[in-house]
């Protein structure tokens, strides 16, 4: 079985899972759940990044230890993944005692190859990016283009990898597709930024901190910890099992995607496989961000009390429907601007009035013709091969390229097919005119139905199996989703059995009133 690692960046908990935070999640979980069903053994890593000096001064704020702050913010993560029904393979946090002794030992390896040394300095400190910068990576204002605050100017004794000796190495490994390492970055215009800057040079960047006790201690200086973004990096070896369980991390590493924002794809795609190359280990195969959200045109913040959270998505619109409006609303790369209108319109054009009309009115039809039982008809499949051909030819490829938004358009294409199919056979009228008609043209609905949903599935995982039990689908969802994309082969007498029993589905989307 061939294997198939994703992760997500570790979120810092100094913060609270937002609608950033659950895109990216629920991103990783439809790839990780697609490649399971094309007979992937698939590691999902997602996780929490607990040290650095954000997370100490908020938890002196609060009257807390640090460790009680961290514990008290990873369970709020751990508890909107539950609620989004996310498949993690591991949930990491770097607080734990795995990660010390990944990321010592990570440390000492970079340490005795002779690519860490101390020398004292002073730069220009975000304490909000938690990051050193250069006037220039500030905008006109002499400002972090993050935070619009101006750094504080910090001087410390502190270790420094030597990133500037691998700025043709990693050129090499970005821009050439034959690298035995290529390391593919997307979206394009992002890739060609870090080239762009690349080309510009590279200067050596700190390691570690030493007025700062929040983090893991430096294994040859116990009185420095190792940089908060070294630490957090660090955790996509360590979630694999490096250093302890050298089979599992044979097994899955390098990486195969790592999923995140924009404002991470620098650490990402430069300073860890810069990091990796110097320790030794092999290079992630693939490097994909999202852009940033505004909501009505206006950035999200906790000040303006704009920003969405998980449990408010579901409240909402359901948990599979959170799911799917999270990551189709919006392309998985460039900016994008949010609201509740868009996600409610999104949702009632999608779901209430494509997906819920489609299975509503096949069901009601086999009620009032069939008795609720699927009737008996030969050749009944040339309407699913026709939704077939759309979802082979641009539901899989975009799944495979990380375009969760254009493989949803392909399936409300299918699902428009097969409405719009209904539109033309007209069973209504069939009934009365050629009633021996109508059993071919509810059996095709419901098979073309079945297959468009083997295909919602890591979408909408809960509703895709109500929905399968509901037309009287054969056997389990997930077994005949497994075997379907193996071969793409339809069943010879489709998906559901003449004769079975369908269930009356109830109102499955309800529409929602825009306000």
């Amino acid at each position: 079985m061939r294997k198939y690692y994703i992760t997500t960046p570790i979120y810092y908990v100094n913060d609270i899972p937002h609608i950033g935070h659950s895109y990216t999640t629920i991103a990783s979980d439809i790839l990780a759940r697609w490649k399971r069903l094309n007979n992937f053994d698939v590691f999902f890593l997602t996780g929490t990044d607990e040290h650095g000096a954000k997370i100490a001064a908020a938890a002196k704020e609060k009257g807390k230890t640090p460790k009680e702050l961290v514990d008290e913010m990873s369970a709020r993560f751990k508890e909107a993944w539950k609620l989004l029904n996310i498949s993690y393979t591991d949930f990491i946090r770097t607080t734990e005692a795995r990660q010390d002794t990944a990321v010592q030992k990570f440390v000492q390896i970079l340490f005795d190859k002779g690519l860490i040394f101390k020398k004292k300095y002073e730069a220009l400190y975000c304490t909000g990016c938690e990051r050193f910068y250069s006037e220039k990576d500030l905008d006109e204002n002499g400002c972090c283009h993050l935070h619009k605050t101006k750094p504080v100017l910090q001087a410390e004794e502190n270790y420094f990898f030597k990133l500037s000796s691998f700025q043709n190495a990693l050129l090499e490994r970005i821009t050439d597709k034959n690298h035995k390492e290529y390391i593919e970055i997307q979206p394009e215009e992002r890739r060609n930024e870090i080239i762009g800057k690349l080309k510009l040079g590279l200067e050596d960047i700190s390691v570690s901190r030493a007025a700062l006790e929040w983090g893991i201690p430096v294994p040859f200086d116990q009185k420095q910890t190792v940089y908060v973004w070294v630490d957090a990096l660090i955790n996509y070896i360590t979630g694999i099992g490096y250093p302890s369980d050298e089979k599992t991390f044979n097994k899955y590493w390098p990486a195969d995607v790592h999923l995140m924002a924009k404002d991470i794809l620098w650490f990402h795609s430069v300073i860890w496989p810069a990091l990796l190359m110097g320790a030794g280990f092999a290079l992630p195969k693939k490097v994909s961000s999202h852009g940033f959200f505004t909501s009505n045109g206006i950035k999200m913040s906790k000040s303006l009390g704009n920003v969405i959270s998980p449990q408010e998505l579901v409240d909402k619109f359901g948990v599979d429907a959170a799911r799917y409006l999270a990551v189709t609303l919006i392309p998985f790369g460039p900016d994008g601007d949010i609201s509740w209108n868009a996600f409610t319109l999104k949702y009632n054009t999608d779901l209430a009035n494509n997906l819920g009309n489609l299975i509503s009115r096949t069901i009601k039809m086999a009620e009032k013709y069939f008795n609720l039982e699927v009737p008996n008809a030969q050749n009944g499949l040339e309407l699913t091969k026709k939704a077939a051909e759309i979802l082979n030819k641009d539901f899989s490829p975009a799944m495979d390229a990380i375009h969760p938004h254009k493989a949803a358009e392909a399936l409300q294409n299918a699902i428009t097919l097969v409405n719009q199919q209904i539109e033309n056979d007209a069973p209504w009228k069939l009934a009365k005119t050629e009633p021996e008609k109508l059993p071919a043209c509810i059996n095709s609905y419901l098979q073309a139905t079945a297959l468009i949903i083997i295909h919602l599935l890591p979408f909408m995982p809960e509703i895709s199996e109500k929905i399968w039990k509901i037309i009287g689908a054969n056997g389990n969802i997930t077994d005949t989703a497994k075997k379907y994309f193996a071969d793409k082969t339809i069943p010879e007498n489709g998906f559901i059995s003449a004769g079975a029993k369908l269930e009356n589905p109830g109102i499955l989307f309800p529409r929602i009133v825009q306000k």
